[in-house]
């Protein structure tokens, strides 16, 4: 017996991240049976359309659905769950609950959040007891689910599973799989992976062993916008023959793409995919001709790829309309050539058109490969994107072709890696030729040819004039004013008509008092509608007086120059009382704002307004912007959702035209947006980096060299950065989190990385300059072994993608990164403070800062003088001694056992306390020590803690112990700590013997002219102290024989 569920959709789910939205997956358990959704992104409204088969052990076992909120470096989120009994599906007579939405509900009922959003299932039970080890039946499984999906008069906005998609989703065949194959499955990943990166690249690289190459790139697309497509196989297309044929309509290419368009209900061009894009150019053709050119079926452009590629069979199968109209596809098969490593292998591609509007076209291909060795594990997924291009000299159209790709993984496999590698390999090389192909069909655009983009795209706006008339009447036309004139009119002619009243009761001559209650109210109603239509006409004056805003300013200077087209807005929020708002936009960038006209009473309003910001030094990182609703003068403007563009994540060809989402209540109940057009160019020419590096090293009082260009561009790679952005500086240091990680801080003019690869385990994050609101400098301890810490401390809500790399987060929300034992702390600490107060701070918050270290060097000077850079110390020999002891017994001092604790009460240390020791690196090991120095070693009783490291020498005959101290609690012990390095090692010629060296030096934190009264002191101490230590291990040694 067997449960069907097929997860289609939710709505209503709760916000669980920060940025409002959530990263929603179903999880279903039946028994011991788990299986679970893929994710879809940034979405409270996801579709997943995956369906799954349980074999069902007992009636009264319980289906439990959990909708989750995956975080990727912290436990999931529960967002809500249902529980369906089985026994409640198995007394049904058609033994199928249908198609429904279930609601939500949370954990517990003490959960102050009941409403958790909906799902919409379909549950179906089968009696059939035949096991899912073969694809017949999960063919039959799936029709039968199918069927009794459309007996409820549901229809998916994709297409159900495939069948063989059903079958290994089903617990039993993944049993059957995994039990069965377990032996050959593992000696076939053992021996394969060694070739596997090169033969999925050859299985996904069409061509064979054709090198025919040219290059291309693309944009980017969140995964909520698609769905997981999948492909029928060939098992599939017998089994489901039937079904297709009654649930498709065929119809021809064009009239299939005027359907599509007439249904075409707007929205967002599909993002591209995460794993990357393998083409990026533009042609001199419409976009509906390069449309028809690539996917057409009169097309002979594949036919000819297929010849170049070395690919044979290939069937084009018929457009189709497909669940009723909702989507429109075709399936594609053919052979790939066969290798040297590779047979030749039979490919499945069905092409789903995604959006269709005779503009943008966009065409999701999923590719299945089930003979190749994993092939039922995953299949990719390409996007085509088909959208208008820059404008040509001669006016004609042109069109950008952006091909982005991903690996869907239907089933768990450690060759993901593997598979991904082979598979990026493989599309580059096909898609290259495939633009080789097109670029001769169609004329590639030169970016010189083009034009200013820019200019073009600026040109085409016109500001709408505007009459005073006609916004005056659009404004005062509405019940407020209406009503208030009328009631003054009224009043008026009822002055006139009437009779002079006596003088009664408080009256006098010149005051005339109401007589009644009723006088009063309407005295009372009157001053409230003129004082509402004063108000009006002040912030219709006021408003006016604003009409020009910052519009066509002119930018002044040399450097990277912004220019923002703010278009139009979409679906604004009404917080007025006529059912409209009067909105304006503020953008700010680098403490600088430019603020549009207000547009009266509009929803939909329509700007077409240009703003240039005056020339930087360094690129911008972000451009904010909030728009208000504008209520006059004296009153605090209602914000109507605000957004924030990050240049340093953002590709900016990307922006050239986008529409940006707004943030905040109003904005996400209303979905609204903004079209922008957002350029930002540099006119300052190649030497802007070198100029801005010859200001840094002013500040940092050290020549910075400039980087190479291929550093710069493995710093790119690295943390995805534009590339405009330039290393200026890197340092080894740790990052102290519950563990400490050995890493190294990348610096540029924007942004403050780290990245550490500690055995195959990478951590990486960064933040911008901008995030940071202040800079700590901590006192040297143990625990940093005698190194100052940098603490950042975020602003609030920000930085949230660094999250995985702070130790701290605030009861205000604010995260803080902990850095240190830097292998140049001055260097490191200047410049991080240089490149901050460059790019958050104001010109006051520099010059106080400024004034408060030349405040604290004056009071530095007459003892402490300025902090020195915290190098090695250098370290001299200070005592040595051959000593009657076996090398063994001596290192038992450093194990935290008897000797260990006998000897240094011996020398005068009390509370004794040392940690066990950890192994930080190969054959390195670590641990922390602290006690008190008893009063005839020294007067203060001070505190000492160290950090002592203990590794074997290079030719293995000993051990070298290296420990740094620092002492509390003594006089001047803040201004420098102690390197003491023990090298022992066995002598083969005495058996009960070793030789034992011991090094010292000071590191001195703090400069004073008491250094050499200091250093002589601290060295007659540790001389004698060194004899006793030894003296009592011999002792113990006796006593031991």
């Amino acid at each position: 017996m067997k449960l069907f569920v097929c997860v289609h959709e939710a709505r209503n789910l709760r916000a669980m991240d920060l940025n409002g939205f959530s990263d929603p997956y179903v999880r279903l358990q039946l028994g011991k049976y788990k299986f679970k959704t893929k994710v879809v992104k940034k979405c409270l409204n996801p579709s997943w359309i995956e369906e799954f088969c349980f074999r069902v052990d007992d009636l009264n076992e319980e289906l439990l659905v959990s909708v989750m909120d995956e975080d990727k470096y912290f436990n999931h989120d529960f967002v809500g769950q249902l529980k369906i009994p089985v026994l409640r599906v198995f007394e049904l007579e058609s033994k199928t609950l249908g198609t429904k939405w279930y609601a939500l509900q949370p954990k517990n009922k003490k959960s102050k959040h009941k409403d958790c959003g909906e799902i919409l299932l379909t549950i179906a039970l089968s009696q059939s007891n035949v096991y899912l080890d073969d694809d017949s039946s999960s063919n039959g499984d799936h029709a039968h689910l199918e069927k009794l999906t459309h007996l409820n008069n549901e229809s998916f906005s994709t297409p159900l599973s495939s069948p063989s998609m059903s079958g290994m989703n089903s617990p039993l065949r993944s049993s059957f799989v995994m039990g069965a194959g377990d032996a050959s499955s593992a000696k076939e990943e053992k021996s394969g992976v060694q070739a596997f990166a090169s033969l999925f690249a050859q299985i996904f690289h069409k061509g064979g062993d054709n090198k025919t190459t040219s290059g291309s790139t693309s944009r980017d697309i969140s995964e909520p916008d698609l769905p997981e497509m999948q492909n029928p196989d060939s098992n599939g297309d017998v089994a489901n023959g039937n079904k297709s044929e009654e649930h498709s309509s065929g119809c021809t290419f064009d009239e299939g793409m005027k359907k599509l368009q007439a249904n075409d209900q707007g929205g967002d061009v599909p993002s591209n995919l995460p794993g990357g894009t393998v083409l990026d150019k533009s042609f001199a053709v419409s976009p509906p001709d390069l449309n028809s050119l690539l996917f057409s079926p009169d097309s002979n452009f594949l036919r000819s790829l297929a010849e170049l590629q070395g690919t044979t069979e290939l069937q084009l199968g018929p457009w189709k309309f497909e669940n009723n109209g909702d989507s429109f596809k075709r399936v594609v098969t053919y052979v790939k050539a066969p290798t040297r490593l590779i047979k030749a292998l039979k490919a499945t591609e069905e092409h789903t058109y995604l959006k269709a509007d005779g503009k943008v076209f966009a065409v999701l291909s999923s590719v299945s490969t089930p003979e190749v060795v994993y092939g039922n594990c995953f299949k990719v997924e390409v996007l085509y994107c088909i959208t208008p291009g820059p404008e040509l000299p001669t006016g004609g159209e042109s069109s950008r072709l952006t091909v982005s790709w991903r690996v869907n993984f239907l089933q768990n496999t450690i060759m993901k890696g593997m598979i991904e590698g082979g598979a990026r390999q493989g599309l580059k090389d096909s898609f290259e030729q495939f633009g080789d192909l097109l670029s001769q069909n169609v004329r590639l655009i030169d970016p010189k040819d083009a034009g200013s983009t820019k200019d073009q795209a600026l040109a085409s706006l016109q500001v709408e004039p505007q009459s005073y008339w006609k916004l005056a009447t659009q404004y005062f036309l509405n019940f407020t004013v209406f009503s208030t004139i009328l009631m003054g009119l009224y009043v008026l002619a009822h002055i006139c008509l009437a009779l002079p009243s006596t003088i009664q009761g408080l009256e006098f001559d010149g005051l005339d008092l109401p007589d009644s209650i009723g006088e009063v109210i309407v005295c009372g109603v009157l001053v409230l509608q003129g004082e509402r239509a004063f108000e009006m006409i002040a912030r219709f004056m006021q408003a006016r007086a604003q009409r020009g805003s910052d519009h066509g300013v002119k930018a002044q200077g040399n450097g990277w120059l912004l220019t923002v087209a703010l278009i139009e807005g979409s679906r604004l929020a009404a917080v007025d009382s006529t059912g409209f708002s009067d909105p304006y936009v503020v953008f700010t960038c680098n403490g600088k704002t430019k603020t549009s006209s207000i547009k009266f009473q509009k929803l939909d309003p329509q700007w077409n307004e240009i703003f240039e910001f005056d020339a930087m030094d360094e690129p911008p990182s972000t451009l904010d912007m909030e728009v208000f609703d504008f209520d006059g003068p004296f009153y605090e403007a209602t914000s109507l959702g605000h957004a924030e563009i990050n240049f340093v994540k953002s590709n900016i060809s990307d922006l050239a035209d986008v529409w940006i989402p707004l943030q905040g209540k109003l904005a996400q109940a209303c979905q609204s947006k903004l079209h922008l057009r957002v350029f930002l160019n540099n006119t300052s020419g190649n030497n802007i980096v070198k100029d801005y590096l010859t200001k840094m090293e002013k500040e940092v009082g050290k020549k910075i060299n400039v980087r190479s260009p291929q550093t710069n561009s493995a710093f790119q790679k690295l943390f995805v950065l534009p590339p405009e952005e330039f290393l200026i500086n890197d340092f080894t240091c740790h990052l102290k989190r519950k563990m400490l990680l050995q890493g190294r801080v990348f610096l540029s003019a924007r942004i403050f990385g780290f990245h550490a690869n500690l055995f195959g385990h990478r951590t990486k994050f960064f933040f911008l300059w901008e995030d940071v609101e202040d800079i700590q400098v901590l006192n040297p301890t143990f625990a940093t072994m005698g190194s100052p810490t940098i603490v950042f401390t975020l602003r609030r809500g920000r930085g949230m993608d660094a999250k995985h790399g702070a130790k701290t987060q605030d009861e205000e929300g604010r995260l803080k990164f902990y850095f240190h034992t830097f292998v140049s702390f001055n260097v490191a600490h200047r410049t991080i403070m240089a490149l901050w107060r460059a790019r958050s701070l104001s010109l006051e918050q520099k010059v106080r800062i400024i004034e408060e270290e030349t405040e604290e060097k004056d009071l530095q000077s007459e003892e402490s003088g300025s902090f020195l850079v915290l190098e090695d110390a250098s370290m001299s020999e200070a005592f040595s001694s051959i000593l009657p002891v076996p090398m063994n017994f001596f290192m038992e001092l450093f194990n935290g056992g008897y000797l260990d604790r006998t000897v240094m009460e011996k020398v005068g240390c009390l509370d004794y306390s040392p940690t066990p020791w950890e192994l930080v690196k190969p054959d390195v090991h670590q641990r922390q020590v602290s006690y008190k120095f008893d009063k005839h070693i020294s007067r203060y009783r001070g505190e000492v803690t160290s950090t002592q490291q203990r590794s074997p020498l290079p030719d293995g005959n000993g051990w070298v112990v290296e420990e740094v101290m620092t002492l509390h609690g003594i006089p001047m012990g803040d201004y420098f700590t102690l390197h003491i390095r023990y090298q022992v090692e066995d002598m083969p010629s005495r058996s009960k013997a070793c030789d034992v060296h011991v090094y010292f030096g000071i590191a001195w934190l703090k400069s004073t002219k008491h250094q050499k009264r200091l250093s002589k002191n601290i060295v007659s101490n540790l001389v004698d102290r060194l004899k006793v230590m030894f003296s009592q291990i011999e002792k113990e040694f006796e006593l031991v024989k």
